[in-house]
């Protein structure tokens, strides 16, 4: 049985320096793989964690990250990686695992549950065409067609193949992320906030996978697990560093529970977008102090960014992702727009309730929102002006600063 850790810490409190400090004062004996969202801390591993010598996957003799990846496990190596490489996981690397004996330490949560675009037509044409078998127990879909097809179809051939796709409802399709990775850890470490309320604790409850739930704190020169409280995170001080626009001509847009939402945003008319991008402008240059493109990040549908863009602060130097975490390479930034109201994607809630697991699509959006928020200059402290037109995610905040979530 995997023993599995789940460190769960307000950002800064010290999460990460807590398994650095693990690792160094680790036996030599004990290996270790390391997987973090940002190319930045790979670096931050290698050089930080002085008592291993830390070894990124690289193209080698010609070979995939993910082959050099096998290599190095088959070597006992320390490894440090990305998340992106880490999803690919196969049946192979599996095995490798199991007969390592590695502790993984995941810095921040996965994607480990995608929605596949399909069509339900595909799905049914896949079907009699005899390229896909579905089992009526799991509802996993097994290729069955031609093992090396290379048509539109290829990309679900490769997810059947690799034995993590599901069908639900007759309608669409999900990937997860192999719950045998796991498995195949005598002990896992997971850094993160809010755990929760994510998709990840979703996973690990519907797989059966338990974990022991801690935080971590700083006693003297020393980080230290502890159990978790949320009275010591200090949500009311950080929200007094968040100055949110309170303004009832600027927030009209966002009024009503599914304003802004995804759905919302794909649909809104020509006009309706011009006023969204006019209020951002208009927080900017009034509320925010004048902010420049240098002081800011605005987030919100990819699809609609450049309609959303006000003169001046372009999708490239401007826009970033809005489900962006652990990175601090915006950490200079004072004035920050969300320009969306999260909710989960449809057909992974699906997914899970399904499989008996209930989803609270509020505190995901919260998780979410409190996330992107910490990527601007409040991790260092100070304040910031902050535009959340959508009236529920508002809510969402003072409620989570009020200790009520």
């Amino acid at each position: 049985m995997t023993e599995i850790l789940v460190v769960d810490a307000i950002m800064g409190k010290g999460k990460t320096q807590y398994a650095i400090q693990h690792m160094n004062e680790a036996s030599p004996l004990d290996s270790f793989i390391f997987i973090t969202p940002f190319l930045s801390e790979v670096e931050r591993i290698k050089t930080s964690v002085t008592e291993h010598c830390f070894v990124e996957p690289t193209i080698y003799n010609g070979t995939s990250k993910l082959e050099d990846l096998k290599r190095l496990v088959a070597n006992n190596r320390n490894i440090v990686s990305t998340h992106a490489l880490f999803a690919k996981a196969d049946d192979e690397l599996i095995e490798l695992l199991e007969q390592s004996g590695y502790t993984l330490i995941l810095d921040e949560v996965m994607d480990i549950v995608e929605s596949v675009p399909i069509k339900s037509a595909d799905i049914r044409r896949l079907q009699s065409n005899g390229d896909i078998l579905i089992n009526e127990d799991t509802m996993s879909v097994e290729w069955t067609g031609d093992p090396d097809d290379n048509s539109r179809y290829k990309d679900i051939r490769e997810l059947a193949q690799a034995g993590n796709l599901y069908l639900f409802r007759g309608s669409f399709m999900v990937w997860t992320f192999p719950p045998a990775v796991f498995k195949a850890f005598p002990k896992v470490i997971v850094l993160t906030y809010l755990f929760k309320c994510q998709m990840q604790r979703y996973y690990f409850d519907m797989f059966g996978l338990e974990y022991e739930f801690k935080s971590v704190q700083k006693n003297g020169d020393k980080y230290e697990l502890c159990d978790y409280d949320v009275r010591a995170e200090g949500r009311v001080q950080l929200r007094k560093l968040i100055n949110v626009v309170d303004n009832e001509k600027l927030n009209a847009v966002g009024k009503g529970k599914f304003a802004l939402s995804q759905a919302k945003l794909k649909k809104y008319d020509a006009d309706t977008l011009e006023q969204i991008k006019k209020n951002t402008a208009n927080f900017f240059k009034h509320y925010a102090e004048n902010a420049k493109a240098a002081d800011v990040y605005i987030s919100t549908l990819k699809e609609v960014e450049p309609f959303l863009a006000p003169r001046g602060f372009s999708v490239k130097n401007c826009f970033i992702p809005h489900n962006a975490r652990a990175t601090n390479e915006y950490a200079n930034r004072r004035a920050v727009a969300y320009l969306i109201n999260r909710f989960m994607n449809k057909d992974k809630m699906s997914f899970f309730q399904d499989n008996g697991v209930k989803v609270d699509e509020d505190l995901y959006a919260l998780s979410e929102l409190v996330q992107w928020l910490w990527r601007s200059r409040i991790r260092n402290g100070k304040p910031i002006h902050a535009y959340i037109p959508s009236e529920r995610m508002r809510e969402l905040l003072d409620k989570w600063a009020s200790n009520e979530i």
